[in-house]
């Protein structure tokens, strides 16, 4: 599905993207993301396709938003038979939840359920639309961390069991990892879009970078064959925009600044000497800083730190591979 909208207030927008399978759209809080969803609900005026000049009660459109919405003093089922007319209501309900794998739990008030069960309701209310595009905002806010990621990939599969285009706006990087396609939203537009890989593997500019997580990003001068960065030279291959003596940004990912191994040959280029600075355990990786000719941070994989053993103040040297080195115009 094609999105065009123009949007004045309360915040000015100019989107132009296209809706496919389950569609990430990220951007930082207050670039916009809500009030598009909300003016593909018609509940903010807008101009473009689709669905113009509809009221939102006619719009084939099913809209999960942050808080979810759902009526406390009504039961799960209540809840998603509340848009839903004439007779059998309630036997329409249950399927829904049957659908959405709540059946059991179809008496139960919205503060007896999970975040992750409250959630499934909101769909299964959203499916009761007969929608043509799922609208979900901040989808990941409500849910435990612990069970974070499971609880949400449920939820992605079920949506993509129904084969509704969905459009989901966050200010999570990690929701690109379960994108059919990813846009990113700044600055009043759509900056850059895409399948998940090519956005997440080579954003447009310094602003996508950082918004996608780029914990390194350089200014670099450009070289023949690569760049110079703080004095040091790295090679790499340049795209066909870049000319020696241009100013350009230099973005890697802290997963992908590689700890070499005094065991193993060394690369020929692009390996530097320092120290680790700091060396932190998060989750099951451990994050840290090296500082050398480059201050780089750097995430260790737990079975990379097991086996090298690595801590604050130990001489290291790290690889920066041209493959991971990613070029952006200044």
């Amino acid at each position: 599905m094609e999105v065009r909208y123009r949007i004045l207030k309360p915040i000015r927008l100019e989107v132009a993207l296209r809706v496919e399978g389950f569609t990430v759209l990220l951007g930082e809080s207050g670039a916009g993301k809500t009030t598009l969803l909300r003016a593909l609900a018609g509940l903010v005026p807008a101009e473009g396709e689709p669905f113009p000049g509809l009221p939102p009660e006619r719009r084939p459109v099913g809209y999960l938003p942050q808080d979810l919405a759902l009526f406390p003093h009504m039961t799960a089922w209540e809840n998603v038979a509340f848009p839903l007319r004439g007779k059998g209501r309630k036997e329409r309900a249950l399927a829904l939840l049957e659908r959405v794998g709540l059946l059991p739990l179809a008496g139960r008030y919205p503060r007896e359920l999970s975040g992750g069960q409250r959630q499934r309701v909101a769909l299964a209310r959203a499916l009761a639309r007969d929608p043509e595009l799922l609208l979900l905002d901040e989808p990941t806010s409500a849910l435990d961390p612990l069970t974070r990621d499971r609880v949400f990939g449920e939820l992605v599969a079920l949506i993509r069991d129904t084969g509704l285009p969905t459009l989901a706006v966050s200010h999570d990087p990690a929701l690109a990892q379960v994108a059919d396609r990813l846009a990113v939203l700044g600055s009043g537009r759509i900056l850059q879009e895409g399948p998940p890989e090519e956005v997440l593997g080579a954003p447009a500019s310094l602003e996508v970078a950082r918004l996608l997580g780029y914990e390194n990003l350089l200014p670099v001068r450009v070289r023949e064959g690569g760049v110079e960065a703080e004095g040091v030279f790295l090679r790499l291959a340049l795209p066909p925009w870049a000319r020696p003596g241009q100013e350009a940004w230099l973005g890697v990912r802290a997963a992908e600044v590689l700890v070499a191994r005094e065991d193993r040959p060394l690369p020929l280029e692009n390996v530097l000497q320092g120290y680790l600075e700091r060396l932190d355990p998060q989750g099951l990786a451990y994050r840290g800083v090296f500082r050398g000719p480059l201050t780089l941070e750097i995430l260790l994989p737990r079975h990379v730190q097991e086996r090298l053993r690595l801590g604050p103040g130990q001489t290291v040297r790290v690889v920066l591979k041209p493959r991971y080195l990613h070029l952006m115009p200044a």
